[in-house]
């Protein structure tokens, strides 16, 4: 697949002004509460990075995860943990932090399995909730925004794991050339 054109759908200065506002609406939330805010692993990095910075009053701590899916071409197959959980959730707010939700089923996968130990509550902020392949029950708590279609990439969104340093989101024209 190649990238033919690059369409900016979320300017930087756009994304910026909505994860400060996500971040006031976290630490509306929680307040002082402790907070173990997880970030899915590598596309969220970019987003993860500066909600965390935006989320205050908060008793925070951090850790990552990382899936993978193990199948052929665009469908998800089986999912496992690459990396898990250090921190032992149970009787904490947990706040997952990913890229985008589209299918939702490495949520609904990632939401079962904490949902499993014991949180006191768990919830999803995702930089884009983008429901055209929506196959998955899987509510998105906080949404950056959202969008009907389209493949993006930019603000730690890859194709092949390039144009994650992009500051922009951007919808991707492909071709099979």
């Amino acid at each position: 697949m190649k990238i033919t054109r690059l369409t900016p759908v979320y300017s930087h200065s756009c994304i910026e002004n909505r994860v400060r506002e996500l971040g006031e609406q976290i630490s509306a939330l929680y307040g002082e509460e402790p907070l173990v805010a997880v970030c899915v692993l590598k596309g969220a990095v970019v987003f993860f990075s500066d909600l965390i910075r935006h989320i205050t009053d908060t008793n925070l701590t951090l850790d990552f995860v990382r899936l993978s899916s193990y199948a052929d071409g665009m469908e998800s197959g089986t999912l496992n943990f690459v990396r898990d959980l250090e921190a032992d959730i149970r009787d904490k707010h947990v706040l997952i932090v990913e890229d985008v939700v589209d299918s939702g089923k490495s949520m609904a996968f990632l939401l079962d399995t904490l949902r499993r130990r014991g949180p006191r509550s768990l919830r999803l902020a995702a930089l884009v909730d983008k429901k055209e392949r929506r196959v998955a029950d899987v509510h998105v708590d906080f949404a950056g925004f959202e969008l009907n279609q389209g493949f993006i990439v930019g603000y730690g969104l890859d194709c092949a794991e390039r144009f994650r340093a992009l500051p922009d989101i951007c919808v991707a024209e492909c071709s099979t050339d």
